[in-house]
């Protein structure tokens, strides 16, 4: 699976992020299964280890989205749709 943060948004007093955005994505062959969701947190400058916006990595986000959710309910959510691409339940289209 490949997390990536869109968009964060944050404070204007002390650029601490309350939104991240998030996409996660999952490829297996020619198939590319996506999500993408928000995770809100509450920053607290007085913490240890509050992290102001400036000082910030794409990689540190991505371990509060993770800690955030369950991981392993969303690959299994990718996965699914995978298996459907892979092997379509249903078909549209019309037929002329």
């Amino acid at each position: 699976m490949n997390f990536t943060i869109a968009q964060l948004e944050r404070n204007s007093a002390d650029n601490g992020v309350t939104v991240a955005h998030w996409r996660c994505s999952k490829t297996v062959g020619d198939h590319t299964a996506s999500s993408y969701g928000t995770c809100g947190f509450t920053p607290d400058v007085e913490k240890v280890d509050f992290v102001a916006f400036d000082a910030l990595t794409e990689e540190a986000v991505i371990g509060w989205v993770q800690e955030s959710m369950d991981v392993e309910a969303l690959e299994a959510g990718l996965d699914a749709q995978l298996a459907e691409m892979a092997a379509p339940t249903s078909v549209a289209g019309t037929p002329w």
